[in-house]
């Protein structure tokens, strides 16, 4: 069977098992969930060998360092996202959630929240996306149809072999969570292509990725974004505060999207500050690139090109600018920004109103790190993505950004 087929007949699959999980009540698909997570639990072990099969891939093909970690599962980590269900559990279930009024026609409308259908997914090297996405999707009543990278394909296998037996337990259609295995690029397009199987495609994933969906996909699109994420040291920044939250947002993780790539600095504090944020940053080994001003204060620092300002680098590298006033710093970000995440570190609180109402992203902060832009940290349990759009939904999409809505109309013989 050629590619195209085989994805087609996996999304096949799940169109025919939306019906199982869409009609379930909210107590058998919580049931469903903590039987995923006791088998995660329980099947630790061949999950981890799994994983291990796939670390070893990757290094041997040079995958940077960060980007291993970001791989990389082992029992403190299937815990968390055994966890994390037990989070998703916890929420309110919005399916048959909604709103009645009547009208003078005499009908009566009932608007509720309905499960998208079949949500497909594809993403790359992190493999807690595919319990994620499956727990989120399963909780809304859609099923999934997973197509994760190569880096992980032997993790994200084993994952779903769980959880499909979890739904065989628990009186669910095994195909309500389905995973393409061939990881070529015309498995990706194939996914793309399936309009009327598919109801709607969410890339997670570097620019190249979500761009090819964006722009290829005859599926509709939820753009989740990339991550060149912001934080600008005002003139009236605590240096104490700034110098935490700097350290917390890169060094981290910094292989995740809600890491910073650019630390902007006032003029005022550049002298002062740069040292210290390259003192702080050196015991993690991050490479600098900065402006003339910031290389004439940071020896041995490498010059900041317009590219190292607009990259991603999920890595120990950090682009670096002094600015001169709040204006330049917001103009910088709306610049080069991805429209993800982006913080100030400031004792003004009218700099901070500004900068929260000038800057067009989707998570601004006030003295808080970037690393906080999480469904589980907004307390939506696990997240199937952060949104960077302005359509249906924006930032990260908990249970609601899974469900439309639905209009249930009644009346007793009423006619226009």
């Amino acid at each position: 069977m050629d590619i195209q087929n085989e994805v087609r007949a996996l999304c096949e699959n799940a169109k025919r098992a939306t019906r199982s999980i869409a009609l379930a009540s909210e107590t058998k698909k919580n049931a469903l969930l903590a039987r995923i997570a006791e088998l995660l639990l329980e099947n630790s072990e061949s999950i981890i060998k799994a994983n291990a099969e796939d670390l070893l891939k990757a290094e041997e093909n040079g995958v940077a360092k960060a980007m291993l970690d970001r791989l990389m599962i082992n029992d403190a980590r299937i815990k968390g996202i055994a966890d994390s269900l037990g989070s998703v559990i916890a929420l309110d279930d919005p399916i048959g959630k909604g709103d009645v009024w009547s009208r003078p026609s005499g009908i009566t409308l009932r608007r509720v929240r309905v499960p998208l259908g079949v949500v497909g997914i594809i993403y790359e090297a992190r493999p807690n996306v595919t319990v994620d996405s499956a727990a989120l999707c399963l909780k809304t009543g859609n099923a999934v149809v997973l197509r994760g990278g190569k880096e992980a394909i032997n993790t994200n296998k084993e994952f779903v072999r769980v959880i499909k037996q979890a739904l065989s337990e628990c009186g669910f259609d095994s195909s309500a969570v389905e995973l393409i295995t061939s990881t070529s690029r015309e498995s990706a397009t194939a996914l793309m292509s399936m309009r009327g199987l598919v109801d709607v495609l969410i890339p997670r994933g570097g620019k190249g990725l979500i761009r090819a969906c964006v722009e290829n996909s005859k599926v509709p699109v939820i753009e989740t974004g990339a991550g060149n994420c912001h934080l600008y040291v005002d003139e009236s920044a605590d240096l104490d505060k700034a110098l935490k939250i700097a350290v917390n947002a890169k060094c981290s993780r910094p292989s995740v999207c809600n890491a910073i790539e650019t630390v902007l600095v006032h003029s005022t504090l550049a002298k002062s500050f740069l040292p210290l944020l390259k003192s702080a940053f050196d015991e993690y080994k991050v490479d600098f690139r900065g402006c003339e001003r910031t290389c004439a204060i940071l020896d041995g620092i490498s010059l900041a090109t317009d590219e190292d300002f607009e990259t991603e680098y999920d890595d120990y590298i950090v682009a670096v600018k002094v600015v001169d006033t709040l204006d330049e710093a917001i103009e910088h970000i709306n610049r080069y920004s991805t429209g993800h995440s982006e913080a100030i570190v400031t004792e003004n609180m009218s700099c901070a109103e500004r900068f929260q109402s000038e800057i067009d992203s989707v998570a601004v902060y006030v003295n808080a790190s970037t690393r906080f832009t999480d469904g589980g940290e907004f307390g939506f349990g696990a997240e199937i993505g952060i949104s960077t759009q302005k359509l249906h939904v924006r930032g990260p999409m908990g249970l609601y950004a899974l469900t439309t809505e639905k209009y249930l109309i009644n009346g007793n013989g009423s006619v226009r």
